[in-house]
């Protein structure tokens, strides 16, 4: 089957910057993918990641692949391109087969209620005051999620305490560590926290390839791994723990998709920062989360993108709007 092919560029800046123990992040770019079958029947796709080398190996494939391709070529391509790009195409051709969106049984899911990541820095503490307050108003329960820098680990450890103090009882929080805890580190901080049932879990606490200091952790405080599966994606088939998943950068979507139908417990959903068309497939695999065996906030980072049309969740809006 013959497929039309097409591409465009987009880019934005988040709404405020986004700080790790890796980097700082301003803004997003990537391309939008339009697949058109015989039948004229579309898909659409995105295709964007954070690191820059990956995004430049995307452009050039991106601009190799003929106008008019073909269903088999594009799918036995698949696995030699970089995981954003098979995110896109293998999005696209998804929806074309109707195994999600319009076509689908059950259309494009809303997603439940996201967790809130925090800014960060010593403007914490009074961003957790607001949300408390914003929260207990609306009755909603709250799961935030805040990034451990690790260039001030004492100051951290204070501002963490007055965190939990601030807290309501059943509020959950999650601490990203973005790897950057030794061992030593590590377990310093769980002694301390290891009994509050507040905290959900602790994201990827050391490097990326140390699976077997994280299984240790977790016999003492809830793991999350998100580096190390996309590192080393053996591991979404080990890890009995909490699993991070970014659909958006971690290859052809159907895998993820069919995992959460088949009832795979442990996934969290969270976003990469995608604009309107990545957000759909985002907001749905949330949803069917939520629905399975063991539910929780997705990290879908609200308020971190700008308003407007390439955030819609019409395809054809946003594809103008690039």
């Amino acid at each position: 089957m013959e497929i039309d092919f097409k591409f465009k560029p987009f880019s934005f800046k988040l709404t405020r910057k986004l700080r790790t123990s890796q980097a700082i992040v301003e803004k997003k770019q990537g391309w939008l993918i339009r697949l058109e079958n015989s039948k004229s029947e579309f898909g659409w796709g995105e295709v964007s990641h954070l690191d820059i080398k990956e995004l430049i190996k995307c452009e050039k494939i991106l601009y190799e692949i003929p106008s008019r391709s073909t269903r088999n070529r594009l799918e036995e391509s698949m696995h030699k391109w970089p995981k954003s790009l098979a995110f896109g195409i293998g999005a696209a051709l998804a929806e074309i087969d109707g195994l999600i969106g319009n076509k689908s049984n059950n259309g494009w899911l809303r997603a439940p209620q996201s967790s809130l990541l925090l800014t960060g820095g010593e403007k914490v503490i009074q961003e957790v005051k607001l949300l408390v307050e914003e929260l207990h108003r609306k009755d909603f329960p709250l799961t935030l999620k805040w990034k451990i820098i690790n260039k001030d680990p004492n100051r951290e450890k204070e501002l963490l305490k007055i965190i939990l103090t601030t807290l309501p009882k059943n509020a959950l929080l999650r601490l990203d560590v973005n790897g950057s805890w030794s061992m030593n580190q590590a377990e310093e901080w769980i002694s301390e926290i290891e009994n509050e049932h507040r905290i959900e879990w602790i994201e990827q606490p050391l490097e990326s390839k140390d699976f077997e200091g994280h299984q240790l952790l977790a016999n003492k405080i809830p793991i999350a791994l998100d580096e190390s599966l996309t590192d080393h994606p053996h591991l979404i088939n080990y890890w009995k723990g909490w699993q991070i998943r970014r659909p958006t950068i971690e290859g052809d979507p159907r895998a993820l998709l069919s995992e959460l139908h088949s009832g795979a417990s442990h996934r969290v959903i969270s976003t990469a920062f995608e604009t309107g068309i990545g957000t759909r497939w985002v907001n749905h695999l949330a949803a069917l989360q939520n629905k399975g065996p063991t539910p929780t906030a997705p990290g879908l980072a609200p308020g971190w993108r700008p308003r407007g049309k390439l955030f819609c969740e019409h395809p054809e809006i946003v594809w103008e709007a690039a």
